[in-house]
């Protein structure tokens, strides 16, 4: 099972403000497990830490804007892209201002320094949310669309349409995550000179040039408003009957556009708080849409907090039922673990097929059979036996007892026919042969019963 990550060291990038212009340090540091992606302000009195979630964006017109109260920080998507893309659960970033410098528009610097420092495994295991069904979120009023599906892994497609003859359709695919650093990283950010005015009246892009940013003239102006924009810009006045890209580096790819808007799409789903096994299909996107589903998500996650694990009755068992008996002590009517399915350092997931021959039903509801709680309980705590057993030397000479149970929830009856799905992890490191445990119990995609439970190991064999 995969691991949380985060840097092995801190880095600093340094830079002026797309929008302020003002010249800005942001530095990256490690962080502990659980702590996901949070943005310091220290500039600011008492410097206040803004949590990177979706919830957070205030503003999405020309980037995505985080606040706590009045404190804000800008254009934040190119450095979240890059640590969500490179696998990175926890981060605390440091700015001496109100937004990230804007670095070459792209995301590769950051995802250069993160490289050069280093990315190092935690202890805990990685969250991921793992999508069961198709989610969707449209905008009617822009056409814009974000799907997306289930997948064993993480992708995107991003489709285009600029309402622009000189580039008017693109679309571009990120199948492998691994393929970021060189597919996507790079890719610049864009804008058009019918829309450089109004930025510049609405006081933005103060720090905007042809360093920073590929500007596309695809119609025509005059050529005396053209060498304004190109004087206000600081860049060289042109011939405004040349429609094109204006731009001191060509472009990396003919979609170069279109690989920047997945880039932004991924730095938004970084303020989902968890990583995603799924595919994005995302029509038109930009970061009012990407912002609408990434809140979308957090509520679904919210919804389904702990997900069932996956189960597939094709696949060999870890365990079967023979070795659940070599190292439990439990006989018939007690074994209640058919098969072990997956096991990691710290977690175990087991099955018990619920059939209406099971004995307990001929006392416990004989009319209207229901599994009695304490047995779900006790096959939560065999499943956690064998996890913290199977970590042992000879673990057929030891045994596990109860010692306490908590916060055990019963949500919903189990019935024969159902197939139950145990997910057991581990709270602490076993220390001196006791274990604490929390159990979850699953019919389909529910959580039917849950409890946290101590038990001791002791060697009796």
């Amino acid at each position: 099972m995969s691991k949380q990550k985060t840097l092995k060291g801190s880095f600093s990038l340094f830079g002026k403000g797309l929008h302020t212009g003002l010249s800005l340090t942001v530095t990256f540091n490690p962080a502990p497990e659980n702590t996901g992606y949070k943005i310091q302000r220290i500039d600011l009195e008492g410097q206040p830490v803004i949590d990177a979630i979706a919830e957070n964006v205030v503003d999405t017109q020309r980037g995505t804007v985080l606040a706590k109260g009045d404190i804000r920080v800008s254009t934040i998507e190119h450095g979240m892209s890059a640590l969500y893309a490179l696998g990175i659960d926890n981060c605390m970033i440091q700015v001496n201002g109100p937004e990230f410098p804007i670095l070459d528009g792209s995301a590769a610097m950051y995802v250069n320094k993160i490289n050069e420092v280093g990315i190092e495994d935690q202890n805990a295991e990685k969250d991921y949310y793992i999508i069961r069904k198709k989610i969707e979120i449209k905008d009617e009023e822009t056409g814009s669309c974000i799907t997306i599906l289930p997948d064993d892994n993480f992708s995107i497609t991003a489709m285009c349409s600029f309402q622009s003859k000189f580039i008017n359709s693109q679309f571009a695919t990120l199948d492998d995550i691994a393929k970021y650093t060189e597919e996507i990283a790079p890719a610049r950010t864009f804008v058009f000179v019918r829309d450089i005015v109004p930025l510049l009246e609405a006081n933005l892009i103060k720090g905007g040039d042809l360093d920073n940013a590929i500007v596309i003239y695809e119609k025509e102006v005059t050529q005396e408003k053209l060498d304004q924009l190109a004087d206000v810009l600081k860049v060289p006045r042109m011939d405004a009957k040349k429609i094109g890209y204006i731009q001191h580096k060509p472009l990396m790819w003919e979609n170069e556009c279109t690989r920047h808007k997945l880039l932004d799409i991924i730095g938004d789903m970084a303020l989902i708080g968890k990583p995603i096994k799924g595919r994005i299909v995302a029509t038109r996107p930009g970061h009012t849409i990407n912002n609408k589903f990434a809140r979308q998500m957090r509520k679904e996650i919210r919804k389904h907090e702990v997900q069932a694990p996956i189960y597939d009755p094709n696949d060999e068992p870890i365990m079967d039922n023979i070795r659940i008996r070599q190292l439990l002590p439990h006989r018939y009517p007690m074994q209640l673990v058919d098969k072990i399915i997956a096991m990691g350092p710290t977690s175990i997931v087991g099955v018990k097929n619920i059939t209406s021959n099971e004995p307990f039903f001929q006392g416990h509801f004989p009319e209207e059979p229901v599994m009695p709680g304490v047995l779900q309980i006790e096959a939560m705590a065999q499943c956690g036996g064998l996890l913290v057993l199977n970590q042992l030397e000879e673990p057929e000479r030891w045994s596990t007892y109860f010692m306490k149970i908590d916060d055990v929830k019963f949500r919903q009856k189990v019935v024969p026919g159902d197939t139950l799905l145990f997910r057991v992890e581990l709270l602490q490191p076993l220390r001196h042969g006791i274990s604490s445990m929390k159990g979850y119990l699953f019919v389909g995609d529910h959580v039917v019963s849950e409890a946290t439970f101590t038990a001791q190991i002791v060697k009796n064999k």
